[in-house]
Parts: C-alpha cells; structure tokens; sequence
C-alpha cells in the first residue's frame, strides 16, 4: 500500500502541516475532513517531477524519487470524481482512506525516456541520452521515403519500444506510438497518447522532445507542423489525433505555458 511505501514521509508531512492559501482554494496538508481519512496534496511540473503542493522550492532536490511510490502513486491515478478540490486539483491517487489531490503545471503525466527494447539493444533514449531511431534514418534522409506509416503492428507501434513516465521507469510505461505523436502548433511542445483515466494525453519532457525532434519532417508545408516521423526504419505519417484534445479554453492555457 502506498500508506506502507510512504512511512518515512509520514514526520516529514507533519512538519509540514500549516494552512495553504490559493486562490478560491485553502488546505492543510494531513487534514482530516472525516474521521480515519488523510488528505495530501501534490504537484507535478512540466518535466515529470512530483512535489507536495506546498514545497517553496521545487527542484530535483525536493521532488519525490523512490520508484516504489512513484509507481504506487501513479498506477492509482484517475480523474478527481471525489466531490472536492476537483477544480484546482483535478486528478487523485486513492491509498485506502488516504485521498492525494494532485495538480499539473500542464499534464499529469509526464514521459521522460524511450526505452528502444530488442531493436534498440536494449538502449533507452532519456535527458542526455541519444534518442536513435534504431536505424540511421534522420530528418534529412530519403530512407523510408515510400515506406507506409505504422510499421511494428495495425496500431502503428514500434515493437519493444516504451515511454516511461513521472520517474518510474520500465513500470510505469506505455507503448511507443510515433505516428500519434503531437506537436502543438501554438506552445510546440510534444504530446503522445496516455491512459484514458488520467485524460488520454501525455506531455512529453522537453528534454526528450529535443531528442525526438531531429526524426519529425515537414516536407515543407505552410502549416509549419511536422508531417511525419521517421523512426525503426520507416517514414511514419502523423496523424494529429490528439489535436482534438486541446480545444478552447484549455487549448489557449498551453499556449501560455508554453
């Protein structure tokens, strides 16, 4: 359970328990509206570091690291049904009678390294890695160039090939789709295809999208969006489907952040 995973945290949360002032929304981390029941309340930022809401400083010094919790954490994840806090903190991790609201700089979840399975001998492409497409196919190349989009299997993914992420690893991992890759026209950061109980769409880090980005091309269209990704030796046509998720309101918040 994620009460026994997160034991050593357990003084540290209580030194912590002061009131959280935000706008419309007031907290006090540990609180306990009913009897036998905990509320705790997270953040995760743009490049998949999770922090307790109210940490001043967040950096990789202060985010949480222990994959088992990570892993816990995030395998519990859903959209905040709960009847409280659901606009400021619209996802939640159920341990028990514990409730952990969690908000997002952008989304909740954050994919931080490809790992390239068999094809890629076993290499995995994250910060200062290098991507590899798993042959020499690049941005500039002709290879593949009448290859069909969705090679690896009628859903277009690459066999073996997984991205992982919010820092657990092989364990909390999705399967590389490249062709469902999405470069929002307005922010130009990089989204992929997620698990449908926590919105469906999944930020890519920018770290990995500077890693990625040498494999999108563009064939010069006026548009200036990329119009395929070559990746294992094919020339993989983008489908742009993940562009019906960022319409309106919440379409022009990313342009902001981005």
């Amino acid at each position: 359970m994620l009460c026994a995973v997160r034991s050593g945290l357990t003084a540290l949360r209580r030194r912590r328990s002061f009131t959280v002032f935000r706008t419309n929304v007031t907290y006090i981390q540990g609180q306990s509206p009913e009897p036998r029941i905990r509320e705790y309340f997270y953040y995760i930022d743009h490049q998949g570091q999770l922090f307790l809401d109210d940490t001043k400083m967040k950096n990789f010094v202060t985010c949480f690291k222990d994959k088992a919790f990570l892993v816990f954490f995030f395998n519990r994840l859903r959209v905040n049904q709960s009847g409280r806090y659901e606009v400021h903190f619209p996802f939640l991790s159920l341990c028990g009678r514990e409730r952990n609201f969690l908000r997002c700089d952008d989304r909740p979840l954050v994919f931080t390294n490809l790992h390239q399975g068999p094809a890629g001998a076993g290499d995995s492409a994250g910060a200062g890695d290098s991507a590899g497409a798993g042959d020499s196919a690049g941005a500039g190349d002709s290879a593949g160039e009448g290859d069909s989009a969705g090679a690896g299997d009628s859903a277009g993914r690459v066999p073996g090939a997984k991205l992982s992420y919010c820092g657990g690893g092989e364990k909390l991992s999705t399967p590389f789709r490249p062709e469902a890759l999405y470069m929002h026209p307005a922010s130009g950061r990089l989204y992929h295809p997620c698990l449908e109980r926590v919105g469906g769409v999944g930020l890519v880090r920018s770290a990995l999208a500077i890693e990625l980005s040498p494999f999108f091309v563009y064939n010069g269209n006026n548009s200036g969006q990329p119009t395929h990704f070559l990746w294992g030796g094919q020339r993989h046509a983008l489908t742009n489907e993940l562009a019906n998720f960022f319409t309106g309101k919440e379409d022009s918040t990313v342009s902001q952040e981005g």
